[in-house]
């Protein structure tokens, strides 16, 4: 149900490589995030349904995680950043992993990026930022867990992010109350997807 929340979100698999990801016949939107940002939080509450396993242990997710979002495109959920305790070798493959798929995606339409509401916007944004204005690939902001904090210090952050990050498209969300999730799945749909749902098809056509 377009513009409603009955909106089918279906986990296909998971992928280590790029000879690993499902056939190119759909607009994917990626997530991305540090590990501890509330990612698989995100994608339950915007899905309305327990699809993605969350864990109090950072880093979990090392793999592409790809779910088909009812019949017009996919989220793809990448590995976060930003969680040192994993071994050199490890944040290596999965840095290498999320580069492979940013760069060499053509159906990616855009990267919904998942910040804490209570964290300040770092290094580690703004160089993600900047790859993917390289890389022209839109980015929307989702600042997570606003129910953390009172109605005034949701108001000073709000304030905060919308100065630090400068990005024109921020949605403050909760995904305990699933609060913001309509607006994110509609934007997307609207900005991203629909503009581009002859993309996947002639990109098929190469590979015919």
């Amino acid at each position: 149900m377009r513009g409603g929340w009955a909106i089918k979100t279906v986990f296909i698999k998971s992928a280590a490589a790029y000879h690993d990801y499902p056939p190119p016949i759909k607009c994917e939107i990626a997530l991305a995030g540090r590990s501890n940002a509330g990612k698989s939080s995100f994608l339950n509450a915007l899905a309305s349904s327990d699809i993605a396993k969350t864990s109090s242990m950072p880093g979990k997710t090392t793999l592409l995680n790809f779910f088909e979002v009812g019949e017009s495109y996919r989220i793809v959920d990448m590995p976060g950043y930003g969680y040192s305790a994993r071994s050199g070798d490890e944040q290596r493959t999965w840095r290498n992993l999320v580069e492979d798929y940013l760069e060499q995606r053509p159906i990616l339409v855009g990267v919904l990026l998942i910040m804490d509401v209570r964290r300040d916007w770092g290094q580690d944004e703004i160089m993600l930022c900047k790859w993917l204005e390289q890389l022209n690939v839109p980015v929307a902001l989702i600042a997570t867990k606003i129910d953390k904090l009172t109605k005034n210090e949701l108001a000073k952050a709000e304030q905060r992010v919308r100065k630090t990050s400068k990005l024109k498209n921020i949605f403050f969300t909760s995904s305990p109350k699933r609060v913001g999730m309509k607006a994110i799945e509609e934007f997307v749909y609207a900005s991203w997807v629909k503009p581009n749902l002859e993309k996947p098809k002639s990109l098929m056509e190469k590979f015919d």
